[in-house]
Protein backbone atom coordinates (compact mmCIF):
# COMPACT_ATOMS: atom_id res chain seq x y z
CA UNK A 1 0.00 0.00 0.00
CA UNK A 2 1.17 3.50 -0.83
CA UNK A 3 0.20 6.79 0.83
CA UNK A 4 1.12 10.42 0.24
CA UNK A 5 0.39 13.56 2.24
CA UNK A 6 1.59 17.08 1.43
CA UNK A 7 1.82 18.84 4.79
CA UNK A 8 0.12 22.25 4.46
CA UNK A 9 2.96 24.74 4.46
CA UNK A 10 5.46 21.89 4.73
CA UNK A 11 6.87 18.93 2.86
CA UNK A 12 5.65 15.77 1.14
CA UNK A 13 5.45 12.64 3.29
CA UNK A 14 5.33 9.25 1.53
CA UNK A 15 4.88 5.78 3.04
CA UNK A 16 4.88 2.27 1.60
CA UNK A 17 3.69 -0.71 3.60
CA UNK A 18 2.07 -4.12 3.56
CA UNK A 19 -0.49 -5.60 5.91
CA UNK A 20 0.25 -9.15 7.12
CA UNK A 21 -2.11 -10.88 9.54
CA UNK A 22 -3.72 -7.54 10.37
CA UNK A 23 -0.44 -5.78 11.18
CA UNK A 24 1.70 -3.24 9.32
CA UNK A 25 4.75 -4.85 7.72
CA UNK A 26 7.68 -3.74 5.53
CA UNK A 27 7.04 -0.13 6.49
CA UNK A 28 9.14 2.53 4.77
CA UNK A 29 8.94 6.31 5.24
CA UNK A 30 10.21 8.69 2.54
CA UNK A 31 9.72 12.28 1.40
CA UNK A 32 11.37 15.63 0.74
CA UNK A 33 11.37 16.61 4.41
CA UNK A 34 14.45 17.22 6.58
CA UNK A 35 15.31 14.90 9.45
CA UNK A 36 18.22 14.82 11.88
CA UNK A 37 19.93 12.59 12.86
CA UNK A 38 19.81 10.09 10.01
CA UNK A 39 19.14 7.29 12.49
CA UNK A 40 15.76 8.89 13.28
CA UNK A 41 14.40 7.51 9.98
CA UNK A 42 15.11 3.97 11.12
CA UNK A 43 13.51 4.76 14.48
CA UNK A 44 10.31 5.98 12.82
CA UNK A 45 10.14 2.93 10.56
CA UNK A 46 10.59 0.67 13.57
CA UNK A 47 7.88 2.48 15.54
CA UNK A 48 5.24 1.87 12.88
CA UNK A 49 6.34 -1.65 11.94
CA UNK A 50 4.10 -4.23 13.58
CA UNK A 51 1.32 -1.86 14.63
CA UNK A 52 -2.21 -3.10 14.09
CA UNK A 53 -3.66 -1.95 10.77
CA UNK A 54 -6.61 -0.61 12.80
CA UNK A 55 -4.42 1.71 14.90
CA UNK A 56 -5.78 5.26 14.88
CA UNK A 57 -3.75 8.29 13.85
CA UNK A 58 -3.31 9.59 17.40
CA UNK A 59 -1.75 6.31 18.55
CA UNK A 60 0.52 6.11 15.48
CA UNK A 61 1.76 9.67 16.10
CA UNK A 62 2.44 8.87 19.76
CA UNK A 63 4.43 5.75 18.81
CA UNK A 64 6.53 7.76 16.35
CA UNK A 65 7.18 10.53 18.86
CA UNK A 66 8.18 8.07 21.60
CA UNK A 67 10.65 6.35 19.26
CA UNK A 68 12.51 9.49 18.20
CA UNK A 69 16.03 9.84 19.62
CA UNK A 70 16.69 12.73 21.98
CA UNK A 71 17.22 15.97 20.12
CA UNK A 72 15.71 14.70 16.88
CA UNK A 73 14.80 17.52 14.49
CA UNK A 74 11.85 17.17 12.10
CA UNK A 75 11.53 19.98 9.53
CA UNK A 76 8.57 20.16 7.18
CA UNK A 77 6.69 17.31 8.81
CA UNK A 78 5.72 15.86 12.19
CA UNK A 79 4.73 12.58 13.86
CA UNK A 80 1.12 13.57 13.17
CA UNK A 81 1.91 13.93 9.46
CA UNK A 82 3.41 10.43 9.42
CA UNK A 83 0.25 9.13 11.10
CA UNK A 84 -2.03 10.82 8.55
CA UNK A 85 0.01 9.35 5.70
CA UNK A 86 -0.16 5.87 7.19
CA UNK A 87 -3.92 6.09 7.58
CA UNK A 88 -4.23 7.36 3.99
CA UNK A 89 -2.20 4.40 2.74
CA UNK A 90 -4.33 1.94 4.68
CA UNK A 91 -7.53 3.57 3.39
CA UNK A 92 -6.13 3.61 -0.16
CA UNK A 93 -6.64 7.36 -0.36
CA UNK A 94 -6.18 9.20 -3.65
CA UNK A 95 -4.22 12.34 -4.48
CA UNK A 96 -5.09 15.49 -6.45
CA UNK A 97 -3.34 14.30 -9.61
CA UNK A 98 -5.32 11.04 -9.66
CA UNK A 99 -8.27 12.98 -11.09
CA UNK A 100 -9.16 15.05 -14.14
CA UNK A 101 -10.17 18.34 -12.53
CA UNK A 102 -12.43 20.99 -14.04
CA UNK A 103 -12.57 24.69 -13.23
CA UNK A 104 -16.02 26.24 -13.56
CA UNK A 105 -16.32 30.03 -13.59
CA UNK A 106 -19.75 30.69 -15.00
CA UNK A 107 -22.49 33.30 -14.91
CA UNK A 108 -23.72 35.05 -11.78
CA UNK A 109 -26.73 33.39 -10.16
CA UNK A 110 -28.91 34.09 -7.13
CA UNK A 111 -27.64 33.27 -3.63
CA UNK A 112 -30.13 30.40 -3.36
CA UNK A 113 -28.88 28.99 -6.67
CA UNK A 114 -25.28 29.09 -5.48
CA UNK A 115 -26.22 27.03 -2.43
CA UNK A 116 -28.32 24.62 -4.48
CA UNK A 117 -25.51 24.19 -7.02
CA UNK A 118 -23.15 23.30 -4.18
CA UNK A 119 -25.42 20.44 -3.14
CA UNK A 120 -26.18 19.30 -6.69
CA UNK A 121 -22.59 19.35 -7.94
CA UNK A 122 -21.26 17.61 -4.83
CA UNK A 123 -23.78 14.82 -5.33
CA UNK A 124 -22.92 14.62 -9.04
CA UNK A 125 -19.27 14.07 -8.15
CA UNK A 126 -20.20 11.50 -5.53
CA UNK A 127 -22.34 9.59 -8.02
CA UNK A 128 -19.62 9.66 -10.66
CA UNK A 129 -21.54 11.75 -13.18
CA UNK A 130 -19.16 14.71 -12.84
CA UNK A 131 -15.42 14.86 -12.33
CA UNK A 132 -13.92 16.70 -9.37
CA UNK A 133 -14.50 20.42 -9.80
CA UNK A 134 -13.36 23.83 -8.57
CA UNK A 135 -16.15 26.40 -8.97
CA UNK A 136 -15.68 30.17 -8.67
CA UNK A 137 -18.83 32.01 -7.58
CA UNK A 138 -20.10 35.23 -9.17
CA UNK A 139 -22.54 37.52 -7.37
CA UNK A 140 -25.06 40.15 -8.44
CA UNK A 141 -27.33 40.23 -5.38
CA UNK A 142 -26.21 41.02 -1.82
CA UNK A 143 -26.81 38.33 0.79
CA UNK A 144 -25.95 37.03 4.20
CA UNK A 145 -25.19 33.31 4.03
CA UNK A 146 -25.56 31.71 7.46
CA UNK A 147 -24.18 28.35 8.53
CA UNK A 148 -26.34 25.25 8.69
CA UNK A 149 -26.68 25.39 12.48
CA UNK A 150 -26.85 29.14 13.11
CA UNK A 151 -29.88 30.97 14.47
CA UNK A 152 -31.30 33.58 12.10
CA UNK A 153 -32.35 35.94 14.88
CA UNK A 154 -28.98 35.68 16.61
CA UNK A 155 -26.97 36.39 13.46
CA UNK A 156 -28.92 38.97 11.45
CA UNK A 157 -30.61 42.32 12.11
CA UNK A 158 -33.70 41.92 9.90
CA UNK A 159 -34.54 45.63 9.71
CA UNK A 160 -31.09 46.65 8.51
CA UNK A 161 -30.94 43.70 6.13
CA UNK A 162 -34.24 44.81 4.59
CA UNK A 163 -33.10 48.45 4.47
CA UNK A 164 -30.06 47.50 2.42
CA UNK A 165 -31.94 44.95 0.30
CA UNK A 166 -29.87 42.07 1.62
CA UNK A 167 -31.49 38.65 1.67
CA UNK A 168 -30.67 35.94 4.17
CA UNK A 169 -30.02 32.35 3.05
CA UNK A 170 -28.84 29.19 4.78
CA UNK A 171 -26.18 26.82 3.40
CA UNK A 172 -25.76 23.09 4.09
CA UNK A 173 -22.33 23.41 5.72
CA UNK A 174 -21.61 24.58 9.24
CA UNK A 175 -19.57 27.58 10.32
CA UNK A 176 -20.35 31.27 10.59
CA UNK A 177 -22.23 33.91 8.64
CA UNK A 178 -20.79 35.36 5.43
CA UNK A 179 -21.60 38.90 4.27
CA UNK A 180 -21.67 39.03 0.47
CA UNK A 181 -21.96 41.86 -2.03
CA UNK A 182 -21.13 41.92 -5.73
CA UNK A 183 -17.42 42.52 -6.18
CA UNK A 184 -16.66 42.41 -2.46
CA UNK A 185 -15.60 38.79 -1.95
CA UNK A 186 -13.89 35.89 -3.69
CA UNK A 187 -15.73 32.62 -3.11
CA UNK A 188 -14.92 29.17 -4.42
CA UNK A 189 -16.22 25.64 -3.89
CA UNK A 190 -14.38 22.35 -4.30
CA UNK A 191 -16.38 19.21 -5.07
CA UNK A 192 -14.16 16.19 -4.54
CA UNK A 193 -14.44 12.44 -3.98
CA UNK A 194 -14.19 11.56 -0.30
CA UNK A 195 -11.19 9.36 -1.16
CA UNK A 196 -9.13 12.53 -1.61
CA UNK A 197 -9.30 13.23 2.14
CA UNK A 198 -9.36 9.63 3.37
CA UNK A 199 -7.33 9.12 6.52
CA UNK A 200 -7.50 12.79 7.48
CA UNK A 201 -9.32 14.38 10.37
CA UNK A 202 -11.70 17.24 9.53
CA UNK A 203 -9.05 19.67 10.76
CA UNK A 204 -6.37 18.14 8.51
CA UNK A 205 -8.66 18.14 5.49
CA UNK A 206 -9.49 21.84 5.78
CA UNK A 207 -5.85 22.89 5.47
CA UNK A 208 -5.14 20.21 2.85
CA UNK A 209 -7.94 21.36 0.53
CA UNK A 210 -6.88 25.01 0.74
CA UNK A 211 -3.12 24.55 0.39
CA UNK A 212 -3.29 25.54 -3.29
CA UNK A 213 -5.04 28.82 -2.38
CA UNK A 214 -2.30 29.64 0.13
CA UNK A 215 0.25 29.05 -2.66
CA UNK A 216 -1.71 31.38 -4.96
CA UNK A 217 -1.96 34.14 -2.34
CA UNK A 218 1.76 33.91 -1.57
CA UNK A 219 2.49 34.28 -5.29
CA UNK A 220 0.63 37.61 -5.09
CA UNK A 221 2.85 38.81 -2.27
CA UNK A 222 0.42 38.04 0.58
CA UNK A 223 1.97 36.37 3.62
CA UNK A 224 -1.01 34.03 3.92
CA UNK A 225 -1.19 31.13 6.36
CA UNK A 226 -3.85 28.65 7.39
CA UNK A 227 -5.09 29.07 10.95
CA UNK A 228 -6.98 26.07 12.35
CA UNK A 229 -9.74 25.21 12.21
CA UNK A 230 -10.92 27.02 9.11
CA UNK A 231 -9.37 30.47 8.62
CA UNK A 232 -7.00 31.91 6.03
CA UNK A 233 -5.17 34.82 7.60
CA UNK A 234 -2.17 37.14 7.29
CA UNK A 235 -0.23 39.53 9.52
CA UNK A 236 -2.64 42.25 8.34
CA UNK A 237 -5.71 40.35 9.51
CA UNK A 238 -8.11 37.61 8.56
CA UNK A 239 -8.60 37.03 4.83
CA UNK A 240 -11.29 34.38 4.76
CA UNK A 241 -12.91 31.30 6.20
CA UNK A 242 -13.80 27.81 5.03
CA UNK A 243 -16.70 25.45 5.61
CA UNK A 244 -17.16 21.81 4.71
CA UNK A 245 -19.82 19.14 4.34
CA UNK A 246 -19.46 15.41 3.66
CA UNK A 247 -22.41 14.01 1.71
CA UNK A 248 -23.64 10.44 1.69
CA UNK A 249 -23.00 10.20 -2.05
CA UNK A 250 -19.31 9.77 -1.30
CA UNK A 251 -18.18 13.33 -1.94
CA UNK A 252 -16.97 16.29 0.06
CA UNK A 253 -18.03 19.91 -0.38
CA UNK A 254 -15.44 22.47 0.68
CA UNK A 255 -16.05 26.17 0.14
CA UNK A 256 -14.16 29.33 1.06
CA UNK A 257 -15.04 33.01 1.11
CA UNK A 258 -12.24 35.60 1.14
CA UNK A 259 -12.74 39.34 1.66
CA UNK A 260 -11.76 41.49 -1.30
CA UNK A 261 -13.27 44.88 -0.37
CA UNK A 262 -16.26 44.81 1.96
CA UNK A 263 -18.16 47.66 3.58
CA UNK A 264 -17.36 47.11 7.27
CA UNK A 265 -19.95 49.64 8.44
CA UNK A 266 -22.76 47.94 6.53
CA UNK A 267 -21.62 44.50 7.64
CA UNK A 268 -21.75 45.43 11.32
CA UNK A 269 -25.22 46.91 10.86
CA UNK A 270 -26.60 43.82 9.15
CA UNK A 271 -24.81 41.16 11.18
CA UNK A 272 -25.17 40.95 14.94
CA UNK A 273 -21.42 40.84 15.51
CA UNK A 274 -19.87 41.46 18.93
CA UNK A 275 -16.59 43.30 19.38
CA UNK A 276 -14.60 40.07 19.71
CA UNK A 277 -15.89 38.84 16.38
CA UNK A 278 -15.23 42.19 14.72
CA UNK A 279 -11.59 42.01 15.78
CA UNK A 280 -11.44 38.44 14.47
CA UNK A 281 -12.47 39.75 11.06
CA UNK A 282 -9.65 42.29 11.00
CA UNK A 283 -11.87 45.35 11.48
CA UNK A 284 -10.19 48.00 13.61
CA UNK A 285 -13.18 50.30 13.27
CA UNK A 286 -16.78 49.73 12.28
CA UNK A 287 -16.44 52.31 9.49
CA UNK A 288 -13.28 50.78 7.99
CA UNK A 289 -13.50 48.71 4.84
CA UNK A 290 -12.51 45.06 5.10
CA UNK A 291 -10.13 44.81 2.16
CA UNK A 292 -7.26 42.39 2.80
CA UNK A 293 -7.02 41.15 -0.79
CA UNK A 294 -7.38 44.56 -2.46
CA UNK A 295 -5.10 46.46 -0.10
CA UNK A 296 -2.39 43.80 0.05
CA UNK A 297 -2.17 43.17 -3.69
CA UNK A 298 -3.40 46.33 -5.42
CA UNK A 299 -5.04 43.99 -7.94
CA UNK A 300 -8.60 43.83 -9.15
CA UNK A 301 -10.85 41.03 -7.97
CA UNK A 302 -10.79 39.56 -11.48
CA UNK A 303 -6.97 39.51 -11.53
CA UNK A 304 -6.85 37.71 -8.18
CA UNK A 305 -9.33 35.11 -9.41
CA UNK A 306 -7.24 34.53 -12.53
CA UNK A 307 -4.18 33.89 -10.36
CA UNK A 308 -6.16 31.42 -8.25
CA UNK A 309 -7.23 29.54 -11.37
CA UNK A 310 -3.71 29.64 -12.83
CA UNK A 311 -2.26 28.19 -9.63
CA UNK A 312 -4.87 25.42 -9.46
CA UNK A 313 -4.21 24.50 -13.11
CA UNK A 314 -0.45 24.43 -12.67
CA UNK A 315 -0.63 22.23 -9.58
CA UNK A 316 -3.37 19.81 -10.59
CA UNK A 317 -3.69 19.97 -14.37
CA UNK A 318 -7.27 21.28 -14.42
CA UNK A 319 -9.17 22.23 -17.58
CA UNK A 320 -12.03 24.70 -18.02
CA UNK A 321 -15.54 23.28 -17.69
CA UNK A 322 -19.12 24.43 -17.21
CA UNK A 323 -22.37 23.57 -15.48
CA UNK A 324 -24.74 21.49 -17.59
CA UNK A 325 -28.34 22.36 -18.34
CA UNK A 326 -29.41 19.30 -16.33
CA UNK A 327 -27.40 20.47 -13.32
CA UNK A 328 -28.91 23.95 -13.51
CA UNK A 329 -32.39 22.40 -13.72
CA UNK A 330 -31.73 20.19 -10.69
CA UNK A 331 -30.49 23.21 -8.75
CA UNK A 332 -33.59 25.22 -9.67
CA UNK A 333 -35.79 22.43 -8.33
CA UNK A 334 -33.74 22.33 -5.13
CA UNK A 335 -34.17 26.09 -4.69
CA UNK A 336 -37.94 25.74 -4.92
CA UNK A 337 -38.09 22.69 -2.68
CA UNK A 338 -35.49 23.72 -0.08
CA UNK A 339 -33.27 26.79 -0.20
CA UNK A 340 -36.03 29.37 -0.90
CA UNK A 341 -38.38 27.97 1.75
CA UNK A 342 -38.99 29.32 5.24
CA UNK A 343 -38.82 25.76 6.56
CA UNK A 344 -35.14 25.60 5.58
CA UNK A 345 -34.17 29.16 6.41
CA UNK A 346 -35.79 29.13 9.86
CA UNK A 347 -35.04 25.55 10.81
CA UNK A 348 -32.99 27.22 13.54
CA UNK A 349 -35.15 30.35 14.17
Amino acid sequence: MHGEYKVPGGKLVVVDLDVVDGRIADFQLAGDFFLEPDTALEAINGAVEGLSADTDAKTIAAAVRDALPDGALLLGFSPEAVAVTVRRALARATSWRDYDWEIVHSKAVSPQMHLALDEVLTNEVGEGRRGPTLRIWEWEEPAVVIGSFQSVKNEVDPENAARYGIQVVRRISGGGAMFMEAGSVVTYSIYAPADLVQGMSFADSYAFLDEWAIVALKSLGIDAVYQPLNDITSPSGKIGGAAQKRLGSGAVLHHVTMSYDMDGQKMTEVLRIGREKISDKGIASAVKRVDPLRSQTGLTRAEIIEQLKLTFRSLYGAIDGDITDAEYAAAERLVAEKFATDEWLYRVP
